[in-house]
C-alpha cells in the first residue's frame, strides 16, 4: 500500500479483518511481524522506541471512533494535550496560536473553555480531530471516526477531514464500514482475507 503527500483513502471491510491493524501499523503503533513500513525513505518498523514515541507525536495525527477527551481538561487544553512534551517555549507558543485557529476552523471557539461533558458528541469528535492537527502531522489516520455519530454529524466530521486534508497537504487514511464515506475518498480499497483490494 502507498500513500502519497496530500492522498486521501479510505479502508473498508468487515469487522475483524484487520483494518484497524493496518492502521496501527501505518501509524507505528504496532509493529508489523514482517515487511517494512517506509515514511518519507525512513524505515519506522527499524525505529527506537525513543524514535517511535517521537515519530507518532509529530508526524501521525490519530483520531478513533471515541474521542477519548479528558473528562477534566476544557476543549482548548484538550488540543493542545499532545504539546506537552514539547520544550521549546516558541514552539509552545506557535502551538498555542496554531489551536486557536483550528477550534474556530470547527466553530468551537465559544466552547473553548468548555468540559467535554458539557459537548455533545459531534463537538467532542472536532476536537478529537483539532487534537490530531495540532503538532502539524504529515498523515492523518482515522478509525471509525463517525462510527459513534448520527449521519448529519457523520458527515459534517468526514467534510471537515478532507477540507483539513486539501488545505494543509496532510495524507488521510480513514477506517470505515460506510460505503458512503469510502466513495468520497480518492482511492478506497477492500481488506479482504488479509489483502487490500481497490475499490
Amino acid at each position: 500500500m502507498e500513500v502519497d503527500e496530500g492522498e486521501n483513502m479510505a479502508i473498508l471491510g468487515p469487522s475483524g479483518s484487520g483494518k484497524s491493524t493496518l492502521l496501527n501499523i501505518a501509524g507505528a503503533l504496532d509493529i508489523p511481524d514482517s515487511g517494512d513500513i517506509l515514511f518519507e525513505g525512513d524505515r519506522i518498523n527499524e525505529f527506537s522506541e525513543s524514535q517511535l514515541a517521537l515519530f507518532r507525536n509529530q508526524k501521525v495525527g490519530f483520531i478513533f471512533q471515541s474521542h477519548h477527551l479528558l473528562p477534566q481538561c476544557s476543549v482548548l487544553e484538550n488540543v493542545l494535550v499532545p504539546t506537552l512534551p514539547l520544550k521549546d517555549s516558541n514552539v509552545k507558543k506557535e502551538c498555542f496560536s496554531r489551536a486557536q485557529e483550528l477550534i474556530k476552523k470547527v466553530n468551537l471557539w465559544d466552547q473553548r473553555d468548555q468540559l467535554p461533558g458539557t459537548l455533545s458528541g459531534g463537538e467532542c469528535q472536532r476536537v478529537a480531530v483539532v487534537r490530531a492537527l495540532i503538532n502539524n502531522p504529515k498523515l492523518l489516520l482515522a478509525d471509525e471516526p463517525t462510527g459513534s455519530l448520527d449521519r448529519e454529524n457523520a458527515q459534517g466530521i468526514v467534510s471537515l477531514l478532507m477540507d483539513l486534508n486539501k488545505e494543509f497537504n496532510t495524507s488521510l487514511i480513514i477506517v470505515t464500514h460506510s460505503l458512503e464515506i469510502g466513495s468520497q475518498m480518492t482511492k478506497a480499497y477492500n481488506l479482504v482475507d488479509g489483502q487490500l483490494v481497490a475499490n
